[in-house]
């Protein structure tokens, strides 16, 4: 057994796609036994992008490590005794099917609670209760109607998905925190609980600055592309052999970043001299550090100086540099295991640190329950 922080803890998961294995392949990675059972078919994320002779796709790789895997038939009555069976042990139930699904199949909440009562019952939806409950979730379509695309993109230009499943990824993290909750709030019960997010309200929870502004001013927010609704600068600049970021979040930052790039009058300049003049003039302050920036290199180290001297600066790296750095292994940010190449575990504890075990694998590798 794992030394991890949630040794001894078992987990069933028969979620799908990505918020509910996300949050499942956190907990195992922590030390946790998990059972993943999936239908005969196989997660659907099996067949998504790059894929491998043994059903292993890279999508799917990146959400299912430190798992066993097994086949049941939930609507056939043997498949759901199989999911009964293996949570007469279990401290942790995953799920993100349609609502009323699991209540079809006689395995409501209420029911598997009072069967189960020390059991975490964790149900992952798209809409939570309102006028969208119990339709289907996708990432983009509640990207869409939470606002998170309206307000992504260029100002002149049109929204544009989040390139990362956003909306899914927060809600398997706000998965993971609700489940360590309810085991905390065991050890003093000795009961479980119903654990209910979803995608929408993990996409609302996103909207900060945005919401907290609009709120106390009623203004509308707007579409900035990189820039930041509430500090200035804070934008992509172009270098003479690269793109740099730039950021200053208080005067004295403003005041570095000027005299490093020799220009500090402009520290003095009312148009500048502080953080709201700042946001008030943002045009001409950008074109003025555009125009600054311009003569600079970026591959010299530029950013590297900066951030040394108290500027928030990087270049902007694309993803293959920063996934081939040395860095993300000497971080145990990209590891080696069955064959695999996979990001590894962002949490880092001291004592019971988290561990990836078991690579992702085949459908019904360790045993198969349907008909």
């Amino acid at each position: 057994m794992s030394g991890g922080a949630l040794a001894g803890q078992r987990v069933v998961d028969i979620s799908r796609v990505l918020a509910g294995p996300y949050c499942a392949q956190m907990l195992g990675d922590h030390g946790a036994d998990v059972v993943k059972i999936e239908p005969p078919g196989g997660d659907g994320t099996r067949q998504w992008g790059p894929t491998r002779a043994d059903g292993v796709s890279a999508y799917y790789a990146g959400l299912n490590r430190n798992k066993e895997h097994l086949v049941a038939d939930l609507t056939s009555p043997r498949g759901r005794g199989l999911l009964l069976d293996q949570l007469e042990s279990a401290d942790v139930l995953v799920e993100n099917f349609k609502p009323g699904t699991m209540a079809a199949w006689d395995l409501d909440v209420d029911y598997l609670l009072d069967r189960f009562p020390r059991l975490v019952y964790c149900q992952i939806s798209a809409f939570g209760q309102g006028p969208m409950a119990g339709l289907p979730g996708y990432d983009a379509v509640v990207q869409a109607y939470s606002g998170l695309m309206y307000l992504n993109g260029e100002p002149d230009r049109g929204p544009l998905r989040l390139p990362m499943p956003i909306t899914d990824l927060t809600t398997g993290l706000q998965a993971f925190a609700g489940v360590l909750l309810a085991l905390q709030e065991r050890e003093r019960s000795g009961r479980g609980q119903l654990v209910s997010v979803s995608l929408y309200d993990a996409a609302l929870s996103l909207l900060h600055p945005a919401a907290a502004t609009y709120f106390m001013t009623g203004v509308e927010p707007r579409r900035l592309g990189s820039a930041h609704p509430s500090i200035a600068p804070c934008e992509i600049f172009d270098t003479a052999d690269g793109q740099i970021y730039l950021a200053a979040g208080n005067d004295q930052q403003f005041a570095t970043l000027v005299e490093f790039l020799n220009a500090p009058e402009m520290a003095a300049d009312p148009r500048f001299r502080t953080n709201a003049d700042r946001l008030q003039h943002r045009h001409e302050l950008n074109a003025r550090l555009a125009e600054l920036v311009a003569h600079c290199e970026a591959s010299a180290g530029l950013a590297r100086i900066m951030i040394e001297r108290g500027v928030p600066a990087s270049p902007v790296r694309p993803v293959a540099e920063v996934l081939d750095d040395p860095d993300l292994v000497d971080r145990g940010m990209g590891v080696d295991i069955g064959g695999l190449r996979v990001l590894g575990i962002p949490v880092h504890l001291g004592r019971t640190p988290g561990s990836i075990r078991t690579a992702p694998r085949p459908l019904g590798a360790d045993r198969s329950a349907h008909v």
